[in-house]
């Protein structure tokens, strides 16, 4: 009954200065709203990294080429021509830590089919390429061993290429297509994709079977890049190290050599998306939880302005029996209405602002329930923190001196 009372009391005290009150809690409204938008949206990038790691193979590994010195230049990855087929067979043959490996080429180029052309890339791989890089066929099949062996113009294409190329609507297995003046038949069709983190478009590609395409196509005996998949997610580290032990004795490389090949895996590169992804969430939010101390601070001003025009009024409730702890609890749960109302309204706020971004601005947003459980808490605290001092200031007062004043 106690703290209906307080709450009725508080309601009743600020009810008398509505507009004062909004805007008091303005802070504490924008502050909560931009909090759950930006974790919102933070969150959210974090998420559609992940899955575009996992659509890529969270436990890939690549291995490219380059990273050499010349002329006491550096070069970075892909700069410079060390990779064959041997050294795919090699670390398919001895890394214990990895279950499938591929060799690969690309090449960019014109593909036409009738008066139709689209320009892509065209990859050159194993069979073991579609499971490395987690992509499924939705028509058709994928090339077999037979293929591979015999260096057959077949190919598997994406739903881009397909839609440039024959139309959105059109199966396009068992059709033919030109590759730089070549020859192919579909013989399957990928299943949809969409873009990666990085907007790229993971259906704008043609997969052919890599004897066809390093024959054929590019005439070298060099690789673009070695794709591995690790047994596990855990042993993607231990995988990365063991293929460079067996790259380093494949090229001779003395213990004062730098490597002339980089490893990476996507479990590397999505970690290191999500660290950035972290730093910017922290970062926003940190600059959202300003607005929510400039919003206690309006607080604190707004109840010592509340103080000092009810001087009079906590002189008589201490005249008629009132105690401190009285004028203490009632100041204080003033405080924290404003600051609740405030978090309340700013909660609601900040899920609107973060749906609106997310259906307008084509951003990923996650809206999870620990953002409004910390949001509401913290706004919470605020009140309670900023309206102590006001509160202790007229629990403090003299009586006779507070009804005294005019």
């Amino acid at each position: 009954m106690r703290i209906l009372n307080l709450l009725k009391i508080a309601y009743r005290s600020l009810s008398k200065n509505k507009l004062r009150v909004l805007l008091t809690m303005l802070g504490i409204i924008i502050g909560v709203a931009s909090v759950i938008a930006m974790l919102a949206i933070g969150q959210g990038s974090k998420q559609n990294i992940q899955t575009s790691m996992a659509s890529l193979g969270i436990n890939s590994v690549m291995i490219f080429p380059g990273s050499v010195n010349s002329g006491g230049v550096r070069g970075g990855a892909g700069t410079y021509s060390t990779l064959t087929q041997k050294d795919a067979d090699a670390i398919a043959a001895k890394c214990e830590y990895v279950t499938d490996v591929t060799p690969v080429v690309s090449k960019s180029s014109q593909v036409i089919a009738g008066n139709q052309n689209w320009h892509t890339n065209v990859a050159g791989g194993l069979n073991q390429y579609f499971t490395i890089r987690n992509l499924t066929v939705a028509v058709g099949n994928t090339f077999s061993t037979t293929d591979e062996h015999t260096a057959a113009k077949v190919c598997v294409i994406g739903q881009t290429v397909s839609t440039n190329l024959f139309g959105a609507e059109t199966n396009p297995v068992g059709k033919f297509i030109r590759i730089n003046s070549i020859p192919f038949k579909v013989i399957g069709l990928l299943a949809v994709k969409g873009q990666n983190s990085f907007g790229q478009d993971q259906d704008d590609i043609i997969v052919a079977p890599f004897s066809t395409v390093m024959k054929r196509m590019l005439s070298t005996m060099y690789l673009n890049a070695i794709l591995a998949s690790a047994t596990s997610e855990k042993d993607i580290q231990k995988a990365e190290a063991q293929i460079s032990s067996i790259m380093r004795i494949q090229h001779k490389l003395t213990p004062a050599d730098q490597d002339d090949f980089t490893v990476r895996s996507q479990a590397d590169i999505a970690n290191t998306f999500e660290s950035i992804s972290n730093v910017m969430t922290i970062l926003l939010a940190c600059i959202a939880g300003i607005s929510l101390m400039v919003g206690g601070i309006g607080i604190m001003n707004i109840m010592l302005v509340s103080v000092t025009e009810r001087t009079r009024e906590i002189g008589i409730r201490m005249a008629v029996g009132a105690k401190s702890i009285d004028i203490l609890f009632q100041f204080i749960t003033e405080s924290i209405f404003i600051s609740v109302l405030g978090g309340l309204i700013g909660i609601l706020l900040g899920i609107f602002i973060a749906l609106l971004v997310g259906r307008f601005g084509g951003w990923p947003v996650v809206i999870t329930p620990t953002s409004i459980i910390l949001s509401f808490a913290f706004s919470s605290a605020v009140g309670i923190f900023f309206g102590w001092y006001p509160a202790r200031k007229a629990a403090n007062l003299n009586p006779i001196d507070a009804l005294r004043y005019e």
